[in-house]
C-alpha cells in the first residue's frame, strides 16, 4: 500500500509538506483532514513521478494537486453534510475568528484559492498562476477583489473589538 518514494518526492516533500498543510487546513477546517489530505497530495506526486522543472514550477505542480484534492473535499462534504453552523455564546475572539472564515468562505471559489495559496503558502503570483491555471495577471486581479471583499465583510466585527475594553492578567480594564 505505502509506497517509496522517490529522491524527488522525498524532497518535494520535506520542502512542501508544511505549507500544503497550512494551505488544506484552511481551506478544510480541521486539522485531522488536512493531515490526511496531504498524505493523499504526496502519494500522488510519487505516483505521478515529479516533473523535471524548475523549484517554483515544481512547487505549483504540488500546490495544484494539493488545490485540486481541497476542491474535491469541500465539494463533496458540501453534499454530505450541508452548510454548518455557528454557536451565538461564543467568546469575542471566537467570535473574530468565526467572522475570518466566514469572510474568507464568502469568497467566490477562485478567489479564495488565489488568496489562501498566496497568504497561507506565501506562494508567487507566478506559482499560483501556474497552480490554478490563470494568467498573472488575473491572479492580481483575484487577491485585489479578495482582499477588498475581506476588508468590507470584516469592517465591522473588527471594529466591535477594536471598540471592546481590553482585559489584562488581574482583571483591570484597560482601553485600546
Amino acid at each position: 500500500m505505502a509506497e517509496a518514494l522517490t529522491g524527488d518526492t522525498e524532497t518535494l516533500f520535506g520542502e512542501h509538506r508544511s505549507g500544503v498543510y497550512r494551505y488544506l487546513c484552511r481551506i478544510v477546517g480541521r486539522a485531522e483532514t488536512a493531515s490526511d489530505l496531504t498524505q493523499e497530495v504526496f502519494l500522488r506526486v510519487a505516483r505521478a513521478g515529479v516533473p523535471a522543472a524548475d523549484p517554483a514550477a515544481r512547487r505549483a505542480w504540488v500546490f495544484r494537486i494539493a488545490r485540486n484534492l481541497a476542491l474535491n473535499y469541500v465539494r463533496d462534504a458540501r453534499v454530505a453534510v450541508g452548510a454548518a453552523h455557528v454557536e451565538a455564546a461564543a467568546p469575542a475572539v471566537q467570535e473574530l475568528g468565526v467572522a475570518i472564515r466566514e469572510a474568507i468562505a464568502s469568497l467566490s471559489e477562485a478567489d479564495r484559492d488565489v488568496f489562501l495559496l498566496r497568504e497561507t503558502t506565501g506562494l508567487s503570483y507566478e506559482e499560483i498562476a501556474d497552480a490554478c491555471g490563470l494568467s498573472v495577471d488575473a491572479v492580481r486581479g483575484r487577491l485585489k477583489r479578495a482582499r477588498q471583499e475581506l476588508r468590507e465583510a470584516l469592517a465591522g466585527p473588527i471594529a466591535v473589538h477594536r471598540d471592546r475594553p481590553v482585559r489584562f492578567g488581574g482583571g483591570q480594564r484597560t482601553e485600546d
